[in-house]
């Protein structure tokens, strides 16, 4: 019997604020999963996470395919007990990493070969052996098995690709055992809304515990974009979670939020914070720049986190320029807690009905703040 279920609890416009009910806790939405690719946030422990905010990490199916192996998820009752995080956890198909070893796969409608990144080995991934790795790696969510297309692609290979999607994902939720597992099913269609209708259509026909949207921020324009997400949003049932996949800077979750979008996930906070990046309520600031070095201020005066709380500008510059491992620490937790905090706001604001002016002030702020 499946312990996953969503209660969409306030609406203001077309936003959003729910709540997923999990085996391993609940999840207020919107919200933002930081990403632990091999089964980690980098730099960060699951005490940081969260004494920062976070109420789900997402895990990546094909690097922990490759490491640690399902026999040792196994071995320790899955991902969420081996790395000691309480809470629920997602994992993604695998489908995006393969895709993207470009020339080193092979799709055909069993599905994909390809080669290891790691040491070339041959291996082979299809909907049936995703779920499989997923189901071994425990997640309270998975995704069914989709083929990511390039941007840009033709309508008729994403005619194609979108009939395989579905094509797949039926064979997914059939190689499906575990009821204690939700399967979201992923609507593709690139950036052409009659393909977005179909693949809709398609998935949701299927039936899963909730949709996910895939194959937006690849490539195409940052409007059009929005244009495909909030369109492929509309599309999906008002009584199920939607996911909105690799999504991406502070704007776009307020402007995705803003379209009906419930959960988000991206690499980009701990990514930029180790090259130095951080985001706040301003803008951003590239905390190595020489303007840093005297500046005693905290990075963002509006948050809370224990890098804000803290440390100075300056000291953070230092330890940046030297090398110091707590750099990408402090600085990773800083953007981890503004993303969360971010999403936070979104969904009070959403409760009282005022998301709009939030938005809009918020992006306002974030865009007098520029680039420094």
């Amino acid at each position: 019997m499946s312990t996953f279920s969503f209660r969409l609890e306030h609406t203001d416009g077309r936003a959003r604020a729910g709540r997923i009910s999990t085996p391993h806790g609940e999840i207020e939405t919107p919200i933002f999963m930081p990403v632990g690719t091999v089964g980690s946030v980098k730099t960060l422990s699951p005490l940081e996470l969260t004494e920062c905010g976070a109420q789900i990490i997402l895990g990546n199916t094909y690097h922990l395919y490759l490491r640690p192996g399902t026999e040792v998820l196994e071995r320790f009752g899955g991902l969420a007990a081996f790395s000691s995080w309480k809470k629920p956890t997602l994992t993604d198909s695998g489908g995006f990493q393969v895709f993207s070893l470009a020339g080193l796969n092979k799709i055909t409608e069993e599905g994909v070969s390809f080669r290891s990144h790691l040491d070339g080995s041959p291996l082979f991934l299809n909907p049936e052996t995703s779920i499989k790795i997923q189901e071994s790696i425990g997640a309270d969510i998975i995704m069914s098995f989709d083929e990511c297309i390039p941007f840009p692609s033709s309508r008729e290979y994403v005619l194609k690709s979108v009939d395989r999607t579905a094509r797949w994902a039926e064979r997914g939720k059939a190689a499906k055992t575990r009821g204690d597992q939700a399967l979201f099913g992923i609507v593709q269609g690139g950036v052409y809304e009659d393909m977005r209708m179909r693949s809709a259509g398609q998935i949701t026909s299927i039936g899963f515990d909730g949709y996910s949207i895939g194959g937006l921020a690849v490539g195409e324009e940052i409007p059009r974009m929005y244009e495909i997400c909030g369109y492929t949003a509309d599309l999906l049932p008002r009584d199920k979670p939607r996911y909105l996949m690799g999504v991406g800077t502070p704007e776009d979750l307020l402007n995705c939020i803003g379209l009906g979008v419930d959960m988000f996930d991206c690499v980009m906070p701990t990514r930029n914070a180790r090259n130095g990046t951080l985001f706040t309520s301003r803008g951003r600031l590239h905390i190595k720049r020489l303007d840093n070095a005297l500046s005693d201020e905290p990075v963002d005066p509006e948050c809370g986190c224990y890098t804000c709380r803290n440390f100075s500008r300056g000291y953070l510059r230092h330890l940046y320029k030297a090398g110091e491992l707590l750099a990408l620490r402090l600085n990773s937790l800083h953007n981890a807690a503004f993303y969360l905090s971010l999403v936070k706001n979104a969904r009070n604001a959403i409760r009282k009905g005022v998301f709009s002016g939030f938005k809009s002030e918020a992006l306002e702020k974030m865009k007098i703040g520029g680039l420094k």
